[in-house]
């Protein structure tokens, strides 16, 4: 039996995309036709999955998400994986996620684990949802070890979506003031230009100068265009480059304001990847080689690369991280803490813990202080353009007296 993949439109006439299998095209399209069901396409599960990955977007983060909850309730229902796989392949939406559960459910069919299965969409997954997959399968205990993995993925989704949603209202507001301060230079100075132009010298300096920025931005809008577009694109590939990611990774630790916030968010990360891979058996150095990869702040995880080699010598962990003078007494003192407990996984899940809230409530007090002042100086901005214009308006009125 084959897997096929289709496309086909309904007695609805909508379109719907799916998988069956059948012992061959023909039988495969017959079966189709029985369903009321006029074909568009229809291929091979090997076709079908380059067409899934080429159609429509590829799967996110929330459908990996979706999909492991889906496969954790259907194994703890004690469906066996094979079926588990079929039941989420009809209930994908997605093409590119039907196509890639029938190239697993093939996988499996052939007698490779999940894990091995999933092992093609690494990228996708990454190390540490195929290291939780290998010690459910080495445990049998599959479904729990999902429902912790469903936890982990989610508490670190809310985390990143808390700071997400907090940034949008600053950076909209920032593109208001920026916008309006345009749209006052660009054109209602303009309008006022015509009554000044017979003043000269004795026009107030402050109007002057705010009617040069308004003649500049008129008549030089393209060129500031193509340079804020240039500068934005020197920036990107600066920070894409090792020196740059360095400087400015370095810089982020050191902010005033959210320097203590980066670094929460990154051990937040770290502590919640190692604490749930240490509970779910992996062994120690694997557990620290995979949550360093999770970590994205260069210079964290170049202090961090000390604890592999430090651990496999012997040496504690807590020691480790002591001697690198990165990290904060917090965060020594748990590791400690749990090295002496033998309780590694629940201090680092609780680290993990204590750092989410220290990151949503830091996030909060920065963005308290971070709004109006951005208020205050387009107000101020505005402010003078408006102070300026007035200035020289009684500076008429009093050459007419």
């Amino acid at each position: 039996m084959a897997v096929f993949y289709y496309r086909a439109v309904g007695r609805d006439g909508k379109t719907v995309d799916g998988t069956l299998e059948a012992a061959g095209q023909e039988l495969a399209s017959r079966q189709l036709r029985a369903r009321g069901l006029t074909l568009l396409s229809l291929n091979s599960d090997e076709a079908g999955s380059a067409v899934g990955r080429s159609s429509g977007r590829p799967p996110s983060r929330q459908d990996v998400l979706s999909m492991t909850s889906e496969l954790a309730v259907l194994l703890r229902a004690g469906l066996p994986l094979d079926r588990s796989l079929k039941v989420l392949i009809e209930m994908a939406s997605l093409p590119s996620m039907t196509a890639l559960l029938s190239d697993v459910l093939k996988s499996v069919k052939g007698g490779k684990a999940l894990s091995a299965s999933l092992e093609p969409y690494s990228d996708l997954f990454g190390r540490f949802y195929l290291s939780m997959l290998r010690s459910g399968e080495a445990s049998g205990e599959m479904s729990a070890v999902l429902d912790r993995l469903v936890a982990h993925l989610e508490e670190s989704k809310a985390t990143r979506d808390n700071v997400v949603s907090a940034l949008i209202y600053p950076a909209i507001l920032f593109v208001v003031a920026v916008l309006s301060i345009v749209v006052m230079l660009a054109f209602v100075v303009p309008q006022f230009e015509t009554l000044f132009n017979d003043m000269g010298d004795s026009l107030p300096s402050l109007t002057r100068v705010v009617i040069n920025a308004a003649d500049f931005v008129t008549a030089w809008f393209w060129l500031l265009a193509i340079v804020i577009a240039l500068t934005v694109v020197a920036v990107r590939n600066w920070l894409r480059s090792d020196a740059g990611k360095q400087r400015w990774h370095a810089r982020m630790l050191t902010l005033p304001l959210f320097g203590g916030i980066v670094f929460e968010f990154e051990m937040a990360r770290f502590a919640r990847t190692l604490g749930t891979l240490l509970g779910n058996g992996v062994p120690m150095l694997k557990a620290i080689d995979i949550a360093i990869g999770t970590v994205e702040n260069v210079v964290l995880k170049a202090s961090l690369g000390s604890l592999p080699p430090a651990v496999k010598a012997g040496q504690r962990m807590s020691v480790a991280l002591a001697e690198s003078k990165m990290f904060t007494p917090m965060v020594i003192q748990m590791t400690r803490v749990g090295e002496e407990s033998g309780a590694m996984d629940t201090m680092m899940l609780e680290l993990a813990k204590v750092f989410d809230d220290h990151v949503n409530s830091g996030v909060k007090r920065s963005l308290t202080l971070l709004e109006p002042l951005l208020i205050l100086t387009m107000g101020a901005v505005i402010a003078v353009i408006i102070i300026a214009i007035l200035m020289g308006i009684l500076s008429v009125n009093d050459l007419a007296v």
